[in-house]
Parts: structure tokens; C-alpha cells; sequence
């Protein structure tokens, strides 16, 4: 009964959603329940694995590198014979994230399953010839973990895809387009996906922005695409990394290597909707293995990005690039085990919360679950906290240990007493708030 009540009040949050359900789209009860467990997460790691590894430059390898007419015959050598999906979905358990995204198909058009539309893919085209998302499928169902797949709308390497702004030096015939045929060529792909591998937490699309100096605008028949997945698994979520404001169909909005309401990368200009949001960054310097990039963020920065994106009602998407042999790499395994660890400790102020009371403030940021108003403060200000607070505080207390934590409510203000020098990562503060 609980749960019929909790999916009619999702619904009825719907009507209110302006422009992000827009068009002809009801999201079912089952895809309302999935948003919100998804946003529950909080926390996921995306998986930048393809042919491309081999290389150690980077997932646009083709796109970038020199002329690479004869990029395709590198699956020939495609060995990643150290792959252990269940080792990487512990490891990634265990440092706190519950869902896990990868690419199933990047932009270069290799296929990381055994799909039947084309034999450029990793069962049929390599030595290795084991489906590594069944695999990991498995694996995920194993261990409680969801799973999204990462698809790209672009591709560099076949010739009916309408040439766009990236991919002309790579070896296409454009004299060969033909959408309608590709487009064909992709819903059967995700047909198989969402078919053959279990509950599929989310699609994952990029490569929209491929079109967007055409003179006369592209259609992507995205609708038809997005009606598809829901038919197939009304649950799964659809999301696009299209830099625009979203559109029917879509379930989340995604913001690239910026916090919701940034835009430093210079992509992120639409206006927020208020449907689950996720920012996605790179662990290191980029999304693919490239094995010159050691650049790795600190562990602290890792923790104070998952802080911030939950404070700003935000997952945070951390990528990792897998390398050509099977074996995420051992600073990132690092980094994954260190933040678990704070995870263990601080996990209830991220799960489950929703962005709390205040905007994010240069001290740090407010998440809530039910009446528990968490305070995370990530550069301490001095030795008083003061912000304009609505609701009433019963007690506060030092998130860890449960000691009392002075405060002072006056007038709309809350006042919070710190000591003289916060040693933490992120000194969280538990507000007991009057309902």
C-alpha cells in the first residue's frame, strides 16, 4: 500500500514538470519508481572501454589521431584476457556507487556485445570472443548493482550515418548516407540490449551534438527511438548528453563535466529540469585509457565532487578507463577503495538525500533525508556557521560521533559553532529539524 501511494505521489509531480515532459511522453509507474531509486544512488561509475584502449590514447583515437583508415583491423588483436566482471563490479561496489555505466558502442562503432547487426563488434571481430556486457550484466545482477548502457548516436566508421562535423578523415564513403537504414540499424541494437540482458537501469546517448551546425536542423527521430526503449523496458531511464534542455521521452538530464548550474566546460547552457539530474567527470584527464594520463584527481577531490552534486540534487557519474587487457587501472582501483572507505563512514548523508534547504553556499552544501538537515561543510568559514534557515531546529550534532554541536536560531538564522580548525574532508553536521 505503501508503495501504490508513494508511485501516485511521483505521478502526480509529473503534471508540474514543464518542458521535460513535454510532448506525448507519460512515464509509467514503473519508470516514476526507477527515477527515483536512480536518484537515490547517488553515486556511479562510468566505463570508457572499447578497441580504442589498445591505442592508450583516449576513446577519439580515430577522430584525433593520425589517418586511421585501418583503425577497424585493431579488434583483430583485441585481447583483454585479465577481464573479470565480477572483480570490477566488487570493486566498484565497494567504493559506494551503486550503478555502473559503460559504453556499449562509442563513437568509433565497435560493439562491446555479441550483436547481431553487424560482425564489427567484440564476440565476432577478436580472439577474445566472449560478450563482456552479458558478463557484466550478470555480474551486476549478482551483486545488486545497476546497469546502464552508454550508446552513441554518431558513427565514425559506418557509411550510411549522415556525415556530421566530426569523422571526415577517417576513411567514410558520404556519398553512401542513409539514415533511415541506420536508424534501423540502432533501435535493433537497442533492441538486443534491452532484450537480452536483463533489467537495464538506463540508455545513456551521446553524440547529438554531432549535427548541430547542420544548415537545415537534423531529426533524430528521437521520440520514436526513446518510445522504444520504454516499450521495451518501461522502467529503464533515457537520458542524452545532447547540451540542450530535454526533451520528450527523456527521463534524465546529464550535465558533462560540470555541477548542475556550471558551466566552466563551456557545454551546459540549458536550464535545469526537474528531473533527476547527473553530472559525469573523469577521474583523470579523459574518458578513455590513455597511458600517459597519471593526471588522477585526489581522493578528497573525488569525495568534495560527490558532496557537491548531491547538495546540488545531483548523481555524480565518476569515470574510469578500463585498459586494453581487462584490468581498470590500479591508481584509479585506488581511488575507488579510499573513497568506499569515507562511503562507509559519511554514505548515510549521501543516499537517499535530495538537495537540501540551502543553495550551495562557498562554505559547502545541505542535503536532507526526511527530517535530518545535513550540513557538509567543505571550507570552513571560521569558528561560527551562519545561514537563513526556514525550519526549526531541534538539536545538531556532529554527524560521526553524535557530539552536540552549539547552535543558535534567531530570526530566520541558524548559527552552528565549529571548533577552531575542521581537519575533515567534509565536516558534516546533523540538524534534527522539526517537521
Amino acid at each position: 500500500m505503501k508503495t501504490m501511494k508513494r508511485i501516485f505521489v511521483l505521478a502526480l509531480l509529473v503534471v508540474g514538470m514543464g518542458k521535460a515532459m513535454a510532448g506525448n511522453y507519460i512515464p509509467t509507474a514503473e519508470n516514476l519508481e526507477s527515477r527515483k531509486q536512480f536518484s537515490d544512488c547517488r553515486f556511479g561509475i562510468f566505463l570508457h572501454w572499447g578497441i580504442y584502449s589498445m591505442f592508450a590514447q583516449g576513446e577519439w583515437y580515430l577522430q584525433s589521431g593520425p589517418k586511421q583508415y585501418e583503425y577497424a583491423k585493431a579488434a583483430d588483436a583485441f585481447y583483454p584476457h585479465r577481464f573479470n566482471a565480477l572483480s570490477w563490479v566488487r570493486a566498484i561496489k565497494d567504493a559506494g556507487a551503486k550503478y555502473i555505466c559503460i559504453t556499449s558502442r562509442h563513437h568509433d562503432g565497435f560493439s562491446m556485445w555479441g550483436t547481431k547487426q553487424s560482425p564489427y563488434n567484440i564476440v565476432d571481430a577478436t580472439p577474445f570472443g566472449r560478450d563482456v556486457l552479458k558478463e557484466l550484466a550478470e555480474a551486476c545482477q549478482q551483486e545488486g548493482i545497476r546497469l546502464h548502457f552508454y550508446y552513441s548516436h554518431l558513427d565514425w566508421g559506418r557509411d550510411d550515418y549522415p556525415m556530421g562535423r566530426t569523422g571526415h578523415e577517417v576513411g567514410k564513403d558520404s556519398t553512401k548516407a542513409d539514415f533511415q537504414h541506420y536508424f534501423k540499424f540502432m533501435n535493433a541494437q537497442l533492441t538486443e540490449l534491452l532484450t537480452n540482458y536483463g533489467p537495464i537501469g538506463g540508455i545513456w546517448f551521446d553524440g547529438v551534438w554531432d549535427h548541430d551546425n547542420d544548415a537545415t536542423p537534423f531529426d533524430w527521430q528521437l521520440e520514436e527511438q526513446y518510445a522504444l526503449i520504454h516499450k521495451l523496458q518501461p522502467a529503464c531511464l533515457v537520458g542524452n548528453n545532447h547540451h540542450k534542455a530535454v526533451v520528450s521521452g527523456e527521463d534524465f538530464q546529464m550535465f558533462e563535466r560540470d555541477l548542475p548550474g556550471d558551466n566552466t566546460a563551456g557545454w551546459n547552457k540549458s536550464e535545469i529540469s526537474a528531473l533527476p539530474l547527473e553530472t559525469c567527470e573523469t577521474m583523470n584527464g579523459i574518458w578513455g585509457y590513455k597511458i600517459t594520463d597519471q593526471n588522477y584527481k585526489s581522493t578528497q577531490d573525488i569525495i568534495r565532487m560527490l558532496v557537491n552534486a548531491s547538495g546540488r540534487d545531483a548523481n555524480l557519474l565518476m569515470n574510469l578507463g578500463p585498459q586494453p587487457n581487462g584490468e581498470l587501472p590500479a591508481l584509479g582501483l585506488q581511488r575507488l577503495h579510499e573513497v568506499g572507505q569515507w562511503m562507509k563512514k559519511y554514505g548515510d548523508t549521501i543516499y537517499g538525500t535530495r538537495g537540501g534547504d540551502l543553495k550551495p553556499q562557498e562554505w559547502g552544501v545541505t542535503t536532507r533525508k526526511g527530517n535530518q538537515l545535513y550540513v557538509h561543510v567543505l571550507n570552513q568559514p571560521g569558528t561560527t556557521l551562519s545561514f537563513p534557515l526556514k525550519c526549526k531546529v531541534k538539536a545538531a550534532k556532529l554527524f560521526i560521533d553524535g557530539t552536540s554541536v552549539p547552535f543558535k536560531q534567531k530570526n530566520g538564522t541558524l548559527t552552528l559553532t565549529l571548533p577552531e580548525k575542521v581537519e575533515e574532508v567534509d565536516y558534516v553536521i546533523a540538524l534534527t529539524t522539526k517537521e
